[in-house]
């Protein structure tokens, strides 16, 4: 991997993907000072946007969109829209798109992930998923028209368009295949809990259930239950858009994602690549971590603009506390660290209170925690994970005790 020098004027950094982690990229080193010239290329036709929104204000159309408050005109940033990348010639330093190549000095992949697709189900009518603010906006006279809707999928986007739906007068019926929600994310003991919150809210959660077929106007699942249907919103998972990668040289991770070094380089030249479609060694944690979440959107740029201009001597190193929340069934969830090293996990209050925490520990060090209405336990939390502190199990398990204060 080559090394960066300081900032030229001639040199020219092109950013492929127009979301969070591209534009907190471009922004950033103009921040640190980068004087070259910057290429934001963005594959939607629409000005970029914050994709949180999407699923809350956005789709209940309480809101027209979710653009990001920059000025890249006096940032001097060269916004491309509706240009795809195609594919990385690394030897000419060419990015290769449905427009025409684009050469680079230095290039960032943060093209991001795509939706899973249920098979069978691409292309029919009445199928949706929510990724963009396309799709938000096709489904939002869905809500509005009060239709019977079935999500398959009970993870984060499922529970979120659940909430949403539900809010707006809908039928709402969740499907998954998992004997519980989150299944994916959380342990058993944990996501259990969780399964009653659809219930109270006037949603109906199948677990157990797989989907045998998608039909206009219905979803029939595996044991023949037909569930009729306005409209089927999937959401079953997120791969890294890293496609259109192939025959680069680049390498990918057994995930698909952009594998990089500890400063989010790739393993091609003057190549970084940040936020959903990469994924970086952890020293924290001892392993390779791909974070689907905003906030490693907005923290990932700043490492890559700090190694662009000062070069990887001297630049930072990636390997954060992952952070991300959720807004569902008028509960505020907060998440932090990455709990699947851990070997013991403590309760802070009970799960089947409005306000609860979960706090993982490995060897007696907080390394994650799940925080329910309790925001003040996910900041004190999140900083005892970042100095890897070591915790008092029975102050940490008494709710009264701010959490700060278990630590020894």
């Amino acid at each position: 991997m080559s090394e960066q020098t300081n900032t030229s004027s001639d040199r020219r950094v092109v950013i492929v993907g127009a979301g969070m982690a591209g534009v907190q990229t471009a922004v950033a080193l103009r921040e640190q000072g980068w004087d070259g010239e910057i290429r934001l290329l963005g594959a939607e036709p629409h000005r970029p946007y914050d994709r949180p929104p999407l699923s809350k204000a956005v789709l209940l159309g309480k809101a027209e969109g979710s653009a990001f408050e920059v000025d890249f005109d006096s940032l001097v940033i060269a916004l491309e829209l509706d240009r795809e990348a195609t594919g990385l010639r690394a030897a000419e330093h060419i990015l290769d798109t449905d427009t025409g190549p684009v050469p680079y000095d230095v290039l960032v992949i943060a093209t991001g992930a795509d939706p899973v697709a249920l098979p069978g189900s691409e292309g029919m009518p009445g199928v949706h998923v929510l990724r963009t603010m396309d799709d938000a906006e096709r489904l939002r006279p869905v809500l509005a028209g009060q239709r019977d809707v079935v999500a398959v999928g009970a993870g984060w986007i499922g529970a979120e368009f659940a909430t949403a739906a539900r809010e707006a007068g809908c039928k709402v019926t969740v499907v998954e295949a998992a004997d519980r929600p989150l299944a994916g994310a959380l342990p058993a003991e944990v996501a259990a809990h969780m399964a009653d919150w659809y219930e109270h809210s006037g949603a109906h959660l199948v677990t157990g259930a797989h989907v045998a077929a998608v039909e206009p106007g219905a979803v029939v699942l595996d044991d023949g239950t037909r569930i009729p249907a306005d409209a089927i919103v999937v959401g079953i998972g997120a791969r890294p858009a890293t496609g259109w990668l192939a025959g680069s040289g680049i390498e990918l991770a057994p995930d698909r994602s952009v594998a990089t070094d500890d400063r989010l380089r790739t393993s091609l030249p003057d190549v970084y690549a940040v936020g959903d479609c990469a994924s970086f060694p952890s020293a924290r944690y001892g392993e390779r971590l791909l974070v689907h979440h905003w906030d490693n959107a907005l923290q990932g740029p700043r490492t890559v603009a700090e190694n662009i201009v000062h070069g990887p001597a001297e630049g930072p190193v990636y390997d954060p506390v992952p952070y991300f929340w959720s807004e569902q069934f008028g509960r505020f969830v907060q998440y932090a660290g990455h709990h699947a090293a851990a070997d013991e996990l403590v309760w802070r209050g009970s799960p089947d209170s409005a306000a609860w925490t979960v706090c993982w520990l490995r060897a007696g060090v907080l390394v994650a925690l799940l925080a329910v209405g309790r925001p003040r336990d996910l900041a004190q939390g999140r900083k005892l994970i970042e100095r890897g502190a070591r915790i008092d199990r029975e102050l940490a398990a008494d709710a009264a005790v701010p959490l700060k204060a278990a630590a020894l």
